[in-house]
C-alpha cells in the first residue's frame, strides 16, 4: 500500500465518514483497507434495495476480522458504516477512487474478493450485486478474468482458465502483504483457500533448491515480533486515548514496529571483474537471473531483494528513478561489449545509473529475507573506494570472490584490507566476523596439489599472522557454475556439497550471529515501552485511588517546570547552531593549512606510482593507473585529515561540549522529576531514565551523548559516527574520468612519456580537485549537521517525552477529580485488564528471545 497517495481528499472524505477529525497519520494501512472494504460490502448489500439481518451479521463477521474487541479500529470500523450508509459514499464513484488510490493491485483484488465472497453468502451470487462488483473492479482496473476466477470460487466451479487462475493466486499469495500487516497476510490465505487450486504443471527439467529453513524461522520470529507491536500499538493507542499514558508512546511504538517490519540482512558480494559474481547470485538464488559472460559484465550496483511483484527499477545519479521491463534488465546491468574488451573506465565513468533494484516474489533467499547486493568488478572501476563504502553501508555479511586459479592477487589483497578496515568502522587491526571469502573456479584446479596450495595461500593470507577474517568457516572453495548446472539439473555432486557447506556457514552467520542480535535489539526496545507503560498505568491507578494528589500551587510548579524544560530544549538547539558555526571556522582554517603541503606530499608519493602498461600502445590503461593511483594517495591524505584534525580535535571537541551541555539539561529534568517523585509519590524518573537508556538506540556504535552525572551509561562519551570522509572519497573518485578527459597528448614526446603523463595527471588532478572545493564542503556540511542534528534530536526526544508526562499527570489529575468513585473503581478494572495484556505481550517476548536463544544453541 502506498499511503504517499493519500491526498486532502481522501483525509476529507474519511473524516466526512468516518465524523471525526483525522490526520494523514491516523491513516494507517488497516483503516485505509477498512474503509474500502466498508464501502464495497455496503454497495453489495444496498444494491438490491433490501437488506437481511444475515447480511449485516456476515457485514460485522468480515469486517470484525481485521480489528480486535475494544479497538480503536474496531470503534472506527461502526463509525464508518454508520458514515458510508449515511453519505452512500459506495454510489460515488469519484469517492471511491479516492479511497482505493493508495491500494496495490494485490489488495485491489483482495477487496473485490470479499465483495464476491458476501454476495455469495447464501450460496448464489445475484446478478445486481455481480454487476455492481464488476463496475467497481472495472474502475479500480482488475481483470474481467480474475473476476471470473473470484465467481468460479465462490459458486464452487473448477472449469476456470488457468492462466487466469495462475495470475489471481500470485497477485493474492500471502507473501505479497507481508509488509503491510499479519492481518492481511491471514486476509489473504483465506481468500485464496476459498479459490480453486492450480493445476500442478508437469515439471520438464528437473530442479533441486537451496533451503533456507533457518533464515526462514528468523523470519518467523520477526513476523511474531511485528505482532507483538500490533497489539502493544493497540493497548497503548487505547491507554492514550483515555488520557492514562502520554501520547509520545504512540509514536514510539509506530517507530519500533516499522524497524522490525524492515529488518532485512543485507549480504553483499564483491570481487573484481570476471570472478563469478553473477553465477554466485544466480546459485544461491537458484534462478538464472543475473546476466553471465566470460568477459566483465556488471556495469552498476544490482540490488536483489523480494518485492510482491517481479519488477526492475533504475536509479540514477542524479536522483531519478524509472522502472524498466524486466527484458531491459540484463541490458541496463551489462557494460557493452565494446567496453567490456577494452578499457572499462570510461563507460563505468560515465555510467549514469547509480544502482538497479531487481525485485522478485520468487527467489528463495531473498523470499527468506535477504537483501543481496552485487557489486560492478572493482578492479578497474575508477570509483571503487565509494562503491565499497556504499556496499558496506548496514551490510550483515561481506561475500569477497577470489578465482582460484590466480588466488589473492595483491591488488585484491589491498581491496580485502579496505573492507575489513570499513566493516570494522575504520579499526584497521581487528579481523572482521562478518566477511566470508570464496575461492571460486575450484573445479579448473585440476591436481589435488594445486588445491592444496590454493587452500594454503587464501588461509594464510586471511587467517593467518595478522588475520583479516574471524570466525569459523569464513573461507570457502566452490565452483559456482558447477553448482548452478546441478541445482538447476537436479543432480547431486561434490561441487553442490561444498556449495551447499558454503551456504550453510553463511546462513548460521546470518540467523545466530546477527540475526539474534537484532532480535534481542527489537525485544528490548519493545520491552522498554512496555515498561513505560506498566509504570504510567501503575501511576494512574495511584492517581485514582488518591495516593498522588498534587495541590494547585504545585499544579502551577508543574506548568513552571513545562516551561523549563522547553526552554532547556530550546538552549540545547541554539548551542549545537552556535558549535556548527564554530565547527566550520575551524574547518576551513585546518583546510588551507591542510592543502598548504599537500602538493609536496603527493609529488613526493607519485615517485612510487608504477603501471605495467606501456606509454605507447596502452596509453589509456597507463593513465587509468596513475589517475587511479592519484586518487588512492589524495583520498589517503583526506582520511589522515579526516580522521587526525577534523574527527579527533574539532568535532571530538565540539561533540564533548554539546554532549556534556545536553547531559547537564537532561540530568536537570531527572533532578526535577526525583524531586517530584520524593513529593508526590510518583514514578517519574524511572520513566525517564528508560527514555534516556534509549538514547543508545540511537548512537548504537556511535558512542552515544557523553557525561552526565545520574544520567547512567546511556550517555557515554566519544564520537564514534565519524568514520572518515567517505563522502569526499565519492567526489574525489569522480574525478578519474574528468582527468582521463582532459588529455592532450600533442605536446607530449615518446622519450620520458611515462614521466609526462605521470605529470599531466597530478597537474589535472589537483585542477579538479580544487574544482570540486564547493561540492566537497557542501558534503562537509551535510555531515556535521548530521552528527550534530542527531544528538540534537535524541536529546529534544527525551524533554519532549518529559513535558508529555507532566501534562499527562496534570489530565490525569483533572480526569480523577472529575470522575464518581463508581467511575474510578470502572476505570481501575479497565487498567487491570491493560496491564494484564502489557504482562501477555511482555511473555510473548520472552517466550521467542527462548525460542531464539535454544536455536542458536542447538
Amino acid at each position: 500500500m502506498d499511503t504517499s497517495l493519500v491526498n486532502s481528499q481522501t483525509i476529507e472524505l474519511l473524516s466526512q465518514i468516518t465524523g471525526q477529525k483525522l490526520t494523514q497519520k491516523n491513516l494507517t494501512p488497516p483503516v485505509i483497507f477498512l474503509a474500502n472494504l466498508v464501502t464495497v460490502l455496503l454497495g453489495v448489500i444496498f444494491v438490491d434495495g433490501t437488506v437481511a439481518e444475515s447480511e449485516k451479521q456476515r457485514l460485522l463477521t468480515t469486517l470484525y476480522r481485521f480489528s480486535i474487541p475494544e479497538s480503536d479500529v474496531r470503534k472506527l470500523t461502526h463509525l464508518m458504516i454508520k458514515g458510508v450508509k449515511e453519505n452512500q459514499v459506495y454510489k460515488q464513484v469519484n469517492n471511491l477512487l479516492a479511497l482505493a488510490a493508495p491500494l496495490s493491485e494485490s489488495e485491489k483484488l483482495l477487496l473485490i474478493s470479499f465483495g464476491y465472497e458476501m454476495s455469495s453468502a447464501d450460496g448464489e451470487i445475484d446478478s445486481r450485486e455481480k454487476k455492481y462488483l464488476e463496475i467497481v473492479a472495472k474502475h479500480l482496473g482488475i481483470k474481467p478474468q480474475h473476476l471470473v476466477v473470484l465467481e468460479a470460487g465462490f459458486t464452487h466451479q473448477t472449469n476456470v482458465e488457468p492462466i487466469a487462475l495462475d495470475e489471481v493466486h500470485f497477485l493474492l499469495s500471502p507473501a505479497r502483504f507481508q509488509e503491510l500487516d499479519t492481518i492481511f497476510v491471514k486476509a489473504a490465505s483465506d481468500m485464496l483457500a476459498a479459490l480453486p487450486t492450480k493445476a500442478k504443471h508437469k515439471i520438464t527439467k528437473p530442479h533441486r533448491n537451496i533451503s533456507y529453513g533457518e533464515l526462514k524461522k528468523f523470519q518467523e520470529y520477526r513476523k511474531q515480533l511485528d505482532n507483538c507491536c500490533y497489539q502493544l500499538f493497540q493497548i497503548i493507542q487505547d491507554c492514550s486515548n483515555r488520557g492514562l499514558l502520554p501520547h509520545t508512546l504512540i509514536k514510539e511504538v509506530e517507530e519500533i514496529s516499522q524497524k522490525a517490519k524492515s529488518q532485512q540482512f543485507r549480504l553483499a558480494v564483491l570481487g573484481e571483474f570476471s570472478q563469478g559474481k553473477s553465477t554466485l547470485l544466480n546459485a544461491l538464488l537458484g534462478e538464472e537471473i543475473q546476466p553471465v559472460r566470460e568477459i566483465p559484465c556488471s556495469g552498476s550496483v544490482t540490488v536483489l531483494k523480494y518485492g510482491t511483484q517481479k519488477r526492475v527499477v533504475c536509479r540514477y545519479k542524479d536522483g531519478r528513478e524509472e522502472e524498466i521491463p524486466f527484458e531491459q534488465y540484463q541490458l541496463k546491468a551489462t557494460i557493452s561489449e565494446d567496453a567490456a574488451l577494452g578499457c572499462l573506465s570510461d563507460e563505468l565513468a560515465h555510467n549514469e545509473i547509480d544502482e538497479i533494484v531487481f525485485e522478485h516474489p520468487d527467489l528463495e533467499l531473498c523470499s527468506s529475507g535477504v537483501e543481496i547486493v552485487d557489486s560492478p568488478g572493482l578492479n578497474e572501476h575508477p570509483e571503487r573506494t565509494a562503491i565499497t563504502q556504499k556496499l558496506l553501508k548496514d551490510t550483515d555479511a561481506v561475500i569477497f570472490l577470489t578465482n582460484a586459479l590466480r588466488p589473492l592477487t595483491q591488488v585484491e589483497c589491498d581491496l580485502l584490507q579496505d573492507v575489513r578496515t570499513q566493516l570494522n568502522h575504520g579499526n584497521k587491526n581487528e579481523p572482521a566476523n562478518n566477511l566470508f571469502v570464496v575461492g571460486n573456479f575450484i573445479d579448473l584446479v585440476r591436481s589435488e596439489k594445486g588445491r592444496e596450495q590454493v587452500q594454503q595461500r587464501i588461509e594464510r593470507i586471511v587467517q593467518g599472522q595478522k588475520p583479516i577474517v574471524a570466525g569459523e568457516n569464513r573461507v570457502h572453495f566452490i565452483s559456482a557454475q558447477a553448482a548452478l548446472d546441478a541445482i538447476l539439473q537436479g543432480t547431486e555432486d561434490d561441487y553442490l556439497k561444498a556449495f551447499q557447506n558454503f551456504t550453510q556457514s553463511l546462513e548460521k552467520f546470518l540467523t545466530f550471529d546477527s540475526g539474534i542480535v537484532k532480535i534481542k535489539h527489537s525485544i528490548s526496545q519493545i520491552n522498554r515501552v512496555i515498561e513505560k507503560g506498566l509504570d504510567g498505568l501503575h501511576q494512574s491507578e495511584d492517581t485514582l485511588d488518591g495516593k498522588i494528589q498534587i495541590s494547585e500551587s504545585e499544579k502551577q510548579k508543574v506548568l513552571e517546570k513545562i516551561g523549563e524544560a522547553s526552554g532547556r530544549d530550546v538552549r540545547i538547539h541554539l548551542l549545537s547552531d552556535q558549535l556548527i558555526d564554530l565547527v566550520f571556522e575551524q574547518i576551513a582554517e585546518s583546510w588551507d593549512e591542510w592543502r598548504e603541503g599537500l602538493s609536496d606530499r603527493i609529488a613526493q608519493k607519485s615517485q612510487y606510482w608504477n603501471s605495467e602498461h606501456s606509454p605507447v600502445f596502452s596509453q589509456d590503461k597507463l593513465i587509468r593507473d596513475y589517475t587511479n593511483q592519484f586518487i588512492r594517495d589524495l583520498s589517503k591524505e583526506i582520511d589522515e585529515w579526516g580522521n587526525k584534525k577534523l574527527k579527533e580535535v574539532i568535532l571530538q571537541e565540539n561533540i564533548k561540549y554539546l554532549d556534556t551541555s545536553i547531559a547537564y539539561e537532561l540530568d536537570a529534568i531527572q533532578g526535577e522529576f526525583n524531586s517530584l517523585d520524593q513529593n508526590i509519590q510518583t514514578n517519574f524518573s524511572e520513566q525517564l531514565k528508560l527514555s534516556i537508556d534509549g538514547i543508545n538506540d540511537d548512537f548504537m556504535g556511535m558512542g552515544g551523548i557523553g557525561g552526565g552525572v545520574g544520567i547512567g551509561t546511556a550517555l557515554a562519551a566519544g564520537l564514534m559516527v565519524f568514520t572518515g570522509l567517505g563522502f569526499i572519497a565519492v567526489i574525489v573518485a569522480s574525478l578519474a574520468a574528468t582527468i582521463a578527459g582532459s588529455f592532450g597528448f600533442g605536446m607530449l614526446d615518446f622519450d620520458g612519456l611515462k614521466d609526462q603523463i605521470k605529470g599531466k595527471v597530478f597537474e589535472l588532478g589537483f585542477q579538479k580537485f580544487d574544482e570540486s572545493m564547493d561540492t566537497i564542503f557542501e558534503k562537509l556540511n551535510e555531515i556535521v549537521n548530521s552528527v550534530f542534528e542527531n544528538r540534537v534530536k535524541s536529546a529534544s526526544r527525551v524533554i519532549t517525552e518529559a513535558i508529555a508526562l507532566y501534562e499527562n499527570l496534570l489530565e490525569q489529575q483533572e480526569k480523577a477529580h472529575n470522575e464518581t468513585l463508581e467511575q474510578r473503581e470502572a476505570e481501575k478494572m479497565w487498567i487491570y485488564q491493560k496491564r494484564q495484556e502489557l504482562e501477555q505481550v511482555q511473555n510473548g517476548l520472552e517466550v521467542i528471545l527462548s525460542k531464539c536463544t535454544s536455536d542458536s544453541k542447538n
